[in-house]
């Protein structure tokens, strides 16, 4: 990161873009760089020198949480990309568990070729929430197709994310 916006790219939401598939598992984890390295900086009292500027320890933490507060919501689209998360989020996320029903809801025995063509192609909400989970988020132009099938975009991960976590516990520091 460099004082300006002209070394990584962004969405024009302010997303940082690495790559299609899965970008959040970037964004959670360059996130989770960004915020260690602050806290190493301020022990330091150290500042990174860029060629426009000096950048302080708390501009690279309001970055780093301007990155958590797109994933929660705060996007063009105003959608979450943690599921259960807030009164947007994804529906159909493609994932095995959330996109079968319940045993408890129908007893009778899903094959696995039975789950792909009785409820992976179904057009609708997941009959499970995994709530806290993570999809893989937006493309560059900040859109997202909420379609089960669509696993470049929807498919949660522990890659995205375990390092959330670690941002979020310094953010409620």
């Amino acid at each position: 990161m460099q004082k300006g916006n002209n070394n990584v790219p962004k969405t024009n939401g302010g997303l940082l873009r690495f790559l299609e598939w899965a970008n959040l598992q970037y964004v959670t984890s360059a996130s989770f760089i960004i915020t260690a390295y602050s806290d190493f900086l301020n022990i330091t009292k150290s500042t990174i020198q860029c060629n426009n500027g000096i950048v302080q320890p708390q501009e690279l933490i309001a970055f780093a949480k301007s990155q958590v507060d797109y994933i929660l919501g705060s996007n063009p689209k105003q959608m979450s990309y943690m599921v259960g998360f807030g009164p947007n989020y994804p529906k159909q996320v493609h994932h095995r568990e959330a996109s079968i029903v319940s045993i408890k809801q129908d007893p009778n025995p899903v094959g696995c070729q039975d789950g792909f063509n009785e409820w992976f192609n179904k057009k609708s909400e997941n009959p499970n929430v995994v709530v806290g989970s993570i999809v893989g988020g937006p493309n560059q132009g900040d859109e997202y197709r909420d379609e089960r099938d669509n696993y470049q975009q929807a498919e949660p991960a522990t890659a995205n994310n375990a390092p959330l976590v670690g941002v979020l516990a310094r953010l409620a520091n």
